[in-house]
């Protein structure tokens, strides 16, 4: 998990109108019910509070600091732990797994991954956020002007994040070696593909939200779009 975190910032991010767009696109992909759903790497619980409205939802959480800012709107089990814990769940209980920009932080990805496909029930789905190095790059040339940082990914380099230290980044075809032929890839979207180019002026407008949304669901899964988005969200299916 994050060998750093700078929890004050980060929490302030999630709450501008650009942090609030991106799990309104995430969510527009999740539309679960009366499910049981474990959210692993939940944060500050904003996606398993989300998700905890119309289901059955335990959230995993290793860093104490995120957990002081839980989003507890609706009814979750919240656990504080990492891997470890996965390890006392039983099997082939959930219905879904959500891990939403996690597995940047670990080292155990295929172990992570074996968990995974032992707790799933039989028709289960795992929702992965993961970076994207075409887009984070174009974001970093762009709108950070950070050239350093936009060539290092693009040699493949990892950079260090504000709030979370070193990010250790792994590409889609990376995902295929982790997943071990457990899971097959059932949707893939891009998120964060023209909002993050944006000056931040722009984003106070009170329109922006919903008319980005628009362009952006257009455009997710448009592949010369997909390509460059900053994230990439995938949604894989339990192989059986």
């Amino acid at each position: 998990m994050p060998q750093k975190i700078n929890v004050k910032n980060y929490w302030d991010t999630v709450n501008m109108p650009w942090g609030r767009l991106f799990y309104k696109l995430v969510w527009n992909h999740l539309d679960y019910k009366n499910m049981k759903i474990l959210d692993f790497g939940s944060g500050f619980g904003i996606t398993a509070d989300f998700l905890a409205g119309n289901n059955d939802v335990t959230a995993i959480e290793p860093g104490r600091e995120m957990l002081q800012y839980r989003t507890c709107n609706n009814n979750y089990k919240q656990i504080n732990g990492s891997t470890e814990q996965l390890k006392k769940l039983p099997d082939n209980y959930f219905d879904v797994i959500t891990c939403h920009n996690v597995l940047e932080y670990i080292d155990n990805r295929k172990e992570v991954f074996g968990e995974f496909y032992r707790l799933l029930k039989p028709e289960g789905e795992v929702s992965i956020v993961k970076h994207n190095k075409a887009g984070k790059a174009m974001q970093k040339a762009v709108f950070e002007n950070n050239i350093p940082d936009a060539i290092k990914l693009l040699k493949n380099e990892d950079i260090v994040s504000a709030n979370f230290g070193t990010i250790n980044e792994y590409s889609d075809a990376d995902l295929d070696s982790y997943i071990n032929g457990k899971f097959i890839i059932k949707n893939k979207y891009g998120l964060r593909i023209f909002f993050a180019l944006q000056r931040n002026e722009f984003k106070e407008n009170p329109d922006w939200i919903n008319e980005m949304f628009e362009i952006e669901s257009i455009a997710e899964e448009i592949p010369a779009f997909r390509d460059i988005a900053f994230f990439h969200h995938i949604i894989l299916g339990k192989h059986i």
